[in-house]
């Protein structure tokens, strides 16, 4: 025989407020940018010291290279196109690591799908690329103060200002390492990315070690766009025997400030392509 309920004892269970539903577990605070970029920059730095240390060596040998071939047509001394041989050089070695391989490991990072793991840490875009640059950006140092200093004995140009250069590369090598991230991120294909990267390096070349006053205005007008072209000048200009250091500081306030916005705009193209 089937019980039944009378309808009078379902009234006050109908009557019953719905059960509240639980309160969602509050979320982790998102991670800051300075933490995280710390995070990215060492993980950055240990990925790279074993796969960037031979590049690196082939960058300072190939400035130390340029130096010698053009000590054979440049007069030593504290001339114009020495030391713009020396400067030029120096920055080179910032424009093979910071833009040429920057690009070249932003675009291989879009086409083999590794944008994505990034995109699900819970950390800010603009970590990720200040991390890989300032990473990038630190292999340059040793090469480009060997370069300075074998410049400057090669061509006797004075080392009591060699000090600068503490300032030059973080500021060059922030607008070139912006610049080529960019590059990397913004390239339809890695093939571009590396084409892109190695005209970048090509043109801190051809632009860098020659004397401005040499070169046909158009080209001038080129170099002038060129980031790295403000390191170089600041550089040069600090083997003077009284150096301008207004000069010198407004060159570096340049190449600060197109760091700045390179850095923006590769962190702009960054979100752009880790959302498509």
């Amino acid at each position: 025989m089937v019980s039944t309920v009378p309808a009078e004892a379902l009234v006050p269970v109908l009557r019953q407020e719905p059960v509240a539903a639980a309160e969602a577990a509050p979320l982790a605070p998102r991670a800051r940018l300075l933490p995280s970029l710390a995070a990215v920059y060492r993980a950055q730095l240990s990925r790279a010291r074993v796969a960037r240390m031979p590049l690196l060596f082939v960058a300072t040998f190939q400035s130390v290279g340029i130096m010698i071939m053009m000590r054979g047509v440049v007069d030593g001394g504290d001339g114009e196109a020495a030391r713009a041989v020396v400067a030029g050089s120096s920055v080179l070695v910032v424009a093979f690591v910071a833009l040429n391989l920057l690009a070249q490991y932003f675009g291989s990072l879009r086409a083999s799908g590794g944008l994505d793991t990034y995109a699900t840490l819970p950390v800010p875009p603009a970590s990720v690329v200040l991390g890989a640059a300032a990473a990038y950006a630190s292999f340059t140092v040793p090469g480009a103060v060997v370069t300075a200093v074998a410049g400057s004995a090669l061509f006797g140009l004075p080392l009591a200002h060699l000090w600068v250069l503490a300032a030059v590369i973080p500021l060059a090598g922030a607008a070139l390492a912006g610049l080529g991230a960019a590059l990397g991120l913004l390239a339809p294909r890695q093939e571009l990315a590396t084409l892109f990267g190695q005209m970048g390096m090509s043109a801190a070349l051809l632009l860098g070690v020659l004397p401005a006053s040499n070169l046909p205005a158009p080209i001038q007008w080129l170099r002038d766009l060129l980031p790295s072209t403000y390191g170089v000048e600041a550089f040069a200009r600090s083997f003077d025997a009284s150096p301008d250091w207004v000069a010198v500081l407004a060159d570096l306030s340049v190449c600060a400030g197109v760091g700045v916005a390179s850095l923006a705009v590769a962190t702009w193209a960054y979100r752009r392509a880790a959302t498509r």
